[in-house]
Order: structure tokens, then sequence, then C-alpha cells
């Protein structure tokens, strides 16, 4: 089933290019933070900007994951290249060594939405971005990348539904992690608002909810679908609410508050 090997798009860009320098850069990630486990985690929401904006926040949510076999990994395709919702057959390389994907789920997604398509994820970085804070807090692990270019609800359900069906037929421990940012370039009180409340309708576990309030805001998150399929997955596996672990801005690290990406850190269990 390996088909070669996917290298970073992003090192040296959203990240560190060599592990010495990445792996100070994640421990600042992770300063402050205690490796204080929520063992019933079933899955998150991280976000994906550079390191230097979004990494405490993502940081926040690693501090608490738990070991598991399988981590799917769903993030937005920002580019639109290959299939409209596509997992990747292939090891993905990072700083820190090679990541392989869980053959075993991936072959039990053949014949659903989520097509085997390596272009989709050639250049993108919201699921990229994940690998090294896993890497970084365990040893073992095995992926599932899925990268959505289509966001509506209908999708995220198929989506989530086959995620979790997949799930339940295995013997394993699966987490599944949307990867998202929130508002994207408005002044901070405006993002901070609108971001209140599409994250608390994600607490919530309420797919309905969460795309009512994302057209009503007219929230501008780049992975909301990711975030419904993960609602969907993750409450059918038995999750029955969320937590928000930490929210920041990228105004909090440039001091320009006119004109922010938020992000928000996102626990479900």
């Amino acid at each position: 089933m390996r088909a070669g090997i996917r290298r970073p798009a992003v090192a040296g860009i959203f990240y560190e290019r060599s592990e010495s320098a990445l792996r100070r850069q994640i421990d600042a990630c992770f300063s402050g933070l205690s490796r204080d486990v929520i063992a019933e985690m079933k899955g998150a929401v991280v976000p994906h900007a550079g390191y230097m904006y979004s990494g405490s926040v993502a940081a926040s949510v690693y501090a608490r994951m738990p070991q598991a076999d399988t981590f799917v990994i769903l993030g937005p395709n920002h580019y639109l290249a290959g299939s409209a919702v596509a997992t990747s057959a292939t090891t993905w390389l990072t700083p820190l060594g090679e990541v392989h994907v869980d053959e075993e789920f991936i072959n039990a997604l053949r014949g659903t939405i989520i097509d085997i398509e390596e272009s989709a994820h050639a250049q993108e970085h919201s699921i990229e971005v994940q690998l090294p804070f896993l890497q970084y807090i365990f040893k073992n692990f095995k992926f599932v990348p899925i990268c959505m270019a289509i966001h509506d609800e209908e999708t995220a359900k198929e989506v989530g539904d086959c995620i979790a069906d997949v799930i339940m037929s295995m013997n394993k421990r699966v987490i599944v992690i949307a990867s998202s940012d929130f508002t994207h370039y408005k002044p901070e009180n405006v993002a901070h608002e609108s971001d209140k409340r599409v994250i608390d309708a994600v607490c919530a576990l309420d797919v309905y909810a969460f795309y009512r309030v994302v057209r009503e805001v007219n929230s501008s998150a780049c992975g909301v679908g990711p975030i419904g399929a993960m609602i969907v997955a993750t409450k059918k596996i038995g999750a029955t609410k969320g937590m928000l672990l930490k929210y920041a801005t990228s105004g909090d690290v440039t001091g320009e508050h006119s004109n922010v990406v938020g992000y928000g850190g996102i626990a479900v269990f």
C-alpha cells in the first residue's frame, strides 16, 4: 500500500526545519503546561497556524491528550487540490522522523466518500503541522489524514459517520482531531464574540447548532467540515461534551489587534 514518502511542505515556514530547532520550538510551546491527561478524550480541535502564533494553543490540547493507537486528523484542503475528501496511503516525513498511516483503517474506508488520493495532501499544511506535536508526545502511533475541500453539513455528517463506523469495527484506541483556525482577519473583539459562539456549539457536540451558528455569525473558520465531522464521529463513539482549554489570537503575539486570526484548543470526551 505504501507509495513512497510524503515530504514536509511547510518545514522552515510554519515550524523549524531542523530536528534540534524544532524540538526547542515545541519545548517553548509546552512551556508552563503539565502532562495532565484527560483519559477519556475521544476528539479535539487544534489550530494549524505557524507555531509562533498558535503553537501554545495546540500544545494546550496535546498536553492533555492520552496515548492512542491511531489518530485520525481531519483538516481543510486550502488549495482545493485533488479529491473533495481524501486520505493518504503513504508514509509522511517530518524533521522528527517518519509517521506511518494506519493501513487497516484506510483500507476500511475504501468505497466510502473518502478517496485515497495523494495530490490533495501534497502542499496542504493543516494536517502536517499536527504531526510534530504527536511525535513529541508519543513514541508509537499511526495516523489517518483526511483532507476536506468541501465543508457542508451533509458531507461532514457522512465523513463523521464513516470514521465512527470504522472505529467501532476495530479493537483500537482512536482519537479524532479536527485541525482548524477560527475567525480570520477581523478586529479582535469581533473574533472573540464570533468564536465564542462557534466554540460553545462545538463543546455542546451539536452539529446542527454548530452549522447554524457558523451561518449566523458568518464564521470564517477554515475547518468547518473537519470540525463537523469530528463532532459527528466522536458523539457516535460515546463522547458527550467538549471543553475549551485555551483561546488566543494572533494579536496576542503581534500586538496588532485590529486584524486577527482566532485559535481555539478544545478537548472532546
